[in-house]
């Protein structure tokens, strides 16, 4: 088995990158498209347009929760399991896998009933009832979306473990087959049946269903990685193990929730407060216009996580045999890729704007849509190349095992700066406030993240000089 995962110690760091990243970055990118999809169909459908890209925009932090969940279990299983066959350590990693998949199970039909019991208050504290209309097609998505959890939630936490099986491909492909159903059943229950919101969550679900099949077909054929049924006893220090190093992952997305939900409650108080979007009917134009932007966003940092986390199985296996040259060429490479993708993604956000919303339905809205949507991909992103290389940082150090470092840097950019900064800026500037509050973030937890490269490569370098 070890004998199979070798070349991770022994091929070029940039081929290695080439081979697990590109993969994870596909499949990170068509998860990123179920909800950004969506929301270009609802925005193009004339019956829904902003108030469904509003509703839209409320329920996509809960759809994070379930994602965090996932991809603590599935990237703290997966850091695990790459670090124990590094080690050798073989029983240790199938075990990971079969606890991996139980708590999996669980967590989200308990997640579900959470959804289903409590949905109304959920959706009025995520900002839901900007108006009447709004808090409506909120429901109805919400309820078709929360039904769909568990497979979502399945296939997310599957892909990171079937990427440390050595099958970054399977993974990718797994993940492209539900987003095309999705895109197919979009169009035709949108705009064909006219399903409006059911339709576009329907849609979704259907997709998630395929990923997670999928993901239970490789389980019974894996290649390195074959837990047995005596794998899925829970066992307390593998799963305290496993959630540690997935911690990270967890609480970038809880905390982009907290950073969302802060956002969304002052875009409704503040933009209650404006001139143009106090009126009833232009309401639900920020939360829509922000729920846009964040979905490029998403897609920037869909490559930026698909990058790192990708790395991970490398980074795992070589820190666990000791190899530590290889790790530190490899977070050198990394950086400086994360660093181009942020850049050609602010020269998009800065100079093309307005073809960016003319994909979400401006076509169909009042000129305060478009003329907001410009102010804030300008504003909101306009420290995109900080923001990619800080989200490198995190996962980096995550995968080197390094969990408290990578949690804590996380926390303070989503917790401490995220929600801070978007509470604390509208007080002064309104609701151009809560668009400078993501800028200002990036900028100081750079500082910090550079403090925190500087360190880990003189570590690297004293390990190095060790080896």
């Amino acid at each position: 088995m070890e004998q199979n995962q070798s070349y991770l110690a022994t091929e070029k760091v940039g081929k290695l990158m080439g081979k697990y990243a590109v993969p994870c970055v596909i499949s990170l990118l068509v998860g990123a498209l179920y909800n950004i999809v969506d929301q270009i169909f609802i925005a193009n459908a004339s019956y829904l347009g902003s108030y469904g890209n509003a509703a839209n925009t409320v329920v996509f932090p809960l759809t994070v929760i379930a994602l965090g969940i996932a991809v603590m279990i599935g990237d703290g299983c997966c850091a695990f399991v790459s670090i124990s066959l590094g080690a050798k350590k073989t029983k240790n990693a199938t075990r990971s896998v079969g606890n991996s998949i139980l708590l999996c199970i669980i967590s989200s039909i308990v997640l579900t009933a959470i959804y289903l019991i409590f949905d109304k208050p959920i959706l009025t504290a995520f900002g839901g009832n900007v108006n009447a209309e709004t808090f409506e097609m909120s429901q109805e998505y919400f309820f078709w979306i929360a039904l769909g959890i568990p497979f979502y939630m399945f296939g997310q936490a599957m892909n990171p473990i079937i990427r440390a099986d050595g099958s970054p491909k399977f993974a990718m492909i797994s993940t492209l087959a539900g987003a095309i159903i999705n895109i197919i059943l979009d169009p035709i229950f949108i705009f064909g049946f006219k399903w409006g919101m059911m339709g576009a969550a329907v849609a979704t679900v259907i997709g998630q269903i395929a990923t997670a099949v999928l993901a239970v077909w490789y389980l019974f054929r894996a290649k390195i990685i074959k837990p047995s049924i005596s794998d899925l006893k829970l066992k307390g220090q593998i799963v305290g193990r496993t959630l540690s190093l997935g911690l990270c992952s967890f609480l970038a997305q809880i905390s982009l929730v907290a950073a969302m939900m802060a956002i969304n409650n002052m875009i409704r108080k503040y933009g209650a407060m404006d001139a143009i979007f106090g009126q009833e009917q232009y309401a639900q134009i920020p939360m829509a216009v922000v729920g846009i932007v964040m979905k490029f966003f998403q897609i920037v940092i869909s490559i930026v996580i698909g990058m790192a986390a990708g790395c991970i199985p490398i980074v795992g296996f070589n820190m666990g045999a000791k190899f530590s040259k290889r790790v530190k060429d490899l977070f050198t490479k990394l950086l400086i890729a994360e660093a181009c993708v942020g850049a050609v993604a602010l020269i998009i956000v800065e100079f093309f704007p307005n073809v960016l919303i003319q994909i979400f339905g401006a076509a169909n809205e009042s000129v305060y849509y478009t003329d907001f949507a410009v102010k804030a991909f300008r504003i909101y992103l306009c420290m995109m190349i900080l923001a990619c290389v800080n989200k490198a940082t995190f996962i980096f150090l995550q995968a080197m095992g390094k969990a408290v470092e990578s949690t804590m840097l996380s926390m303070v950019r989503e917790i401490v700066f995220g929600v801070g900064f978007a509470l604390l800026l509208p007080l002064f500037f309104g609701l151009d406030g809560v668009l400078y509050s993501m800028p200002v973030s990036d900028v100081l937890t750079a500082i910090i993240s550079a403090i925190i490269i500087a360190k880990t490569y003189k570590q690297l370098s004293l390990k190095i000089k060790t080896e």
